[in-house]
């Protein structure tokens, strides 16, 4: 019994770990290419090492961050074609997905106004008066959200899964590209014109919506 306590508190200990360096990460306190040290996180989060250890490899596992043997660990630097292909394997199958929308009419009025909701949340978060890192990671945490109901509307558990799969790969590619644009207003906005062509069935419009919402695509670099 004992040992099943102790493996459920280790289990959960590690999922703090993952959490807090992802946030790390998404404040901008860690950057590509900077070394986590495993003793730094344990006095940080009040623990003992043993559960970040075993953080680190669930989030190596995502490649969220890399090993080096004799070196460390190190928070994973993500190259344009990183990023290219983590936007790539988005696309085939949000595209997918939003042929499934379409042809089989599965979405709502009120699934419409959710998502119109969630890009109101995104237009006030740019007003806001929070700074410029703040606001593009709230922003993205806006974004990802209005892409996963979409991604839920579809029934498709499979696709599903292998998009939630790279879903913290996806939300540092898409901050990264927030960061390129400059631009949070238009980054917000692009998404009207998604509900609009969704609403109307207009597939390949919609797509061409989803595509250039994507600043690395729209600027023609892929």
């Amino acid at each position: 019994m004992l040992i099943g306590v102790n493996t459920y508190q280790r289990d959960n200990l590690c999922s703090v770990v993952v959490d807090y360096i992802k946030e790390m990460i998404l404040s901008g306190a860690y950057k590509a290419g900077d070394h986590v040290l495993e003793s730094e996180v344990a006095l940080k989060l009040g623990i003992s090492r043993a559960p970040v250890r075993e953080g680190l490899k669930e989030l190596e596992k995502e490649g969220i961050v890399t090993v080096l043997p004799r070196k460390g660990t190190y928070i994973t630097k993500f190259t344009l074609e990183d990023i290219k292909e983590v936007f790539d394997i988005r696309l085939l199958l949000e595209d997918n997905i939003l042929e499934m929308l379409i042809s089989d009419n599965k979405m709502k009025e009120e699934d419409f106004n959710k998502l119109e909701s969630i890009v109101n949340d995104m237009v006030k978060i740019v007003n806001s008066k929070e700074d410029e890192l703040n606001k593009a990671i709230l922003i993205n945490m806006k974004d990802m959200e209005f892409h996963k109901f979409i991604w839920q509307k579809s029934g498709s558990s499979r696709r599903v899964e292998i998009l939630s799969g790279i879903f913290f790969q996806l939300r540092m590619a898409m901050l990264y590209d927030t960061n390129r644009t400059g631009n949070l207003f238009v980054t917000a906005t692009d998404h009207y014109e998604i509900i609009k062509y969704l609403r109307n069935k207009d597939l390949e419009n919609c797509k061409r919506a989803l595509r250039e919402h994507i600043s690395f695509y729209k600027e023609g670099m892929y």
